[in-house]
C-alpha cells in the first residue's frame, strides 16, 4: 500500500512476529551505510512470520526504503522493542490517532479490543489521501469518528473536536490513548487534562540503539528523565514534556529533508 509519501510494507521476520505485542517497535536498517531508524509495527502475523510496518517518506532511509521491490532484502531488524501496552479492560476507551500514527493505534486498539473493551475511536489526517487504515478501524471499534484538515472526507477539523464532544457528553469513558504528531497530542492532553481524564500517549523521540545505552531518546516526564526506548514507548500524556519534545525532535528536520533531496538528485 503506497498513498503518497506513505507506505505499507510486510517483512517477513519470524522469530519478530512470534514475540511483539502491540505498542512496540522495531529498529531497522536498508543497507551497510544507512542510518537505524525506529518503526512502530502496524500489525504482526505469528503464523505467517510477517511484520507490518506503515511509514511516512520523510528522508534519505524511509525514501531507499520505499524503493525496495518484493523480494529484496533489508540488512537486519532487531526488535521487539519497548514495553508492550497495558492491555486490560478498562471499560470504555477512546483510541485516538492521526497521521501515520494510527498504524501503531490500530495495533494497540486490536489488543485492548480482545481485553474486552468497548473502543471508540478518533482518527484523523491533513486529507482523505493520507488517511490509513480506515476499514480497519472501522472493523476494530464500537464506534468510529474520522476527520480531516480540508474535510475532504469524515468531519472538516482536528481529532480533539469530537473528542471534546465525548468527553462532555460521555461519563463512562475510564481512558484516552493517543498517538500521533506531537502538537496532536499535546493538545489531546490538554484536553483531557480539563476532565481529569487519564491520558496515555505513544511518543516518537529521536531514537538511535534502542537499548537505552546513547540518551537519544531521552524524554522528561514529570521532570524526570526517562528513555523512551526502554521505559516507553507509553507514557501518561500528562506528566510529558511535550515543548521539549518538540524542539528535540525538531533538530534535524532540515537534516532530513536535505537528505532526501540529495537521494533524489
Amino acid at each position: 500500500m503506497a498513498k503518497g509519501t506513505i507506505v505499507r510494507m510486510d517483512i517477513s521476520a519470524p522469530k519478530i512476529a512470534k514475540k511483539v505485542q502491540a505498542g512496540q517497535f522495531i529498529i531497522l536498517r536498508v543497507n551497510e551505510t544507512g542510518e537505524r531508524i525506529p518503526l512502530t509495527v502496524a500489525e504482526a502475523d505469528a503464523f505467517g512470520g510477517i511484520v507490518t510496518i506503515i511509514f511516512q517518506v520523510v528522508g534519505k532511509t524511509t525514501a531507499l526504503l520505499r524503493s525496495l521491490n518484493e523480494g529484496e532484502m533489508i540488512l537486519d531488524m532487531v526488535g521487539p522493542l519497548g514495553k508492550p501496552v497495558h492491555s486490560k479492560n478498562y471499560g470504555t476507551v477512546i483510541m485516538v490517532g492521526g497521521g501515520t500514527g494510527v498504524a501503531i493505534l490500530y495495533h494497540v486498539t486490536k489488543a485492548l479490543k480482545e481485553a474486552g473493551n468497548h473502543i471508540i475511536g478518533i482518527i484523523g489526517a491533513r486529507d482523505k489521501e493520507m488517511l490509513i487504515l480506515a476499514n480497519e478501524m472501522r472493523a476494530m471499534c464500537d464506534e468510529l469518528v474520522i476527520t480531516t484538515d480540508d474535510g475532504s472526507t469524515g468531519i472538516r477539523g482536528f481529532v480533539t473536536d469530537p473528542l471534546k464532544t465525548y468527553l462532555n457528553e460521555r461519563h463512562d469513558i475510564k481512558l484516552v490513548y493517543a498517538i500521533g504528531p506531537i502538537v496532536m497530542m499535546k493538545n489531546v492532553c490538554k484536553l483531557t487534562k480539563t476532565f481529569d481524564m487519564p491520558t496515555m500517549v505513544s511518543l516518537n523521540p529521536i531514537m538511535i540503539d534502542g537499548t537505552g545505552m546513547c540518551g537519544g531518546c531521552r524524554v522528561s516526564i514529570a521532570g524526570e528523565t526517562k528513555f523512551c526506548c526502554v521505559d516507553g514507548p507509553d507514557f501518561d500524556g500528562h506528566d510529558v514534556d511535550f515543548d521539549e519534545l518538540e524542539k528535540r525532535n525538531a533538530l534535524y528536520l532540515k537534516d532530513e529533508k536535505d537528505s532526501l533531496l540529495f537521494s533524489i538528485r
